[in-house]
């Protein structure tokens, strides 16, 4: 019984299937300032979200689109690079439109949509984001809190 089950971890390890906490994905703790109130976020491991990453911190105004979501142009494009082609976004997902160059921030669920780059998630305070009109908003990484995620 020993063997069999060794040779099981030896074949899941193989296969790249057992992660070891080395082999943890490391995330960063973003925050969004809007009107004095704050959002936690925290922004995944991709070429993409490593890419927002460089850009802050960011002053951005976010407005409405399609009442599902707050939209702002990005100073720069970001690297997709082993992206997904699309993703259907749920509430609290950051992401990244790259056709058209923008972060987009979901406040309640939509469709499919090809060309969106998940770059992590609001963790608290996305009710501040459903909201009605334009949002002046700061993001900035929150120094000192890399954490790792076990997949």
């Amino acid at each position: 019984m020993t063997r069999l089950r060794n040779a099981a971890l030896a074949g899941l390890m193989t296969a790249g299937l057992a992660r070891s906490p080395e082999a943890a994905e490391k995330i960063m703790n973003i925050r969004i300032e809007a009107g004095g109130q704050v959002i936690e976020a925290v922004l995944d491991d991709s070429a993409a979200a490593r890419s927002f990453a460089a850009l802050l911190p960011l002053k951005l105004t976010l407005t409405d689109y399609a009442a599902t979501e707050k939209i702002s142009d990005l100073p720069a494009r970001l690297v997709t690079d082993g992206a997904p082609p699309g993703i259907m976004p749920v509430a609290g997902d950051l992401t990244y439109y790259a056709p058209w160059g923008n972060l987009a921030i979901f406040h309640k669920g939509f469709r499919y949509s090809e060309g969106l780059v998940k770059l992590g998630r609001i963790r608290n305070g996305l009710e501040i984001l459903q909201q009605s009109g334009p949002v002046e908003v700061t993001i900035q990484q929150v120094k000192g809190e890399a954490h790792e995620l076990a997949q």
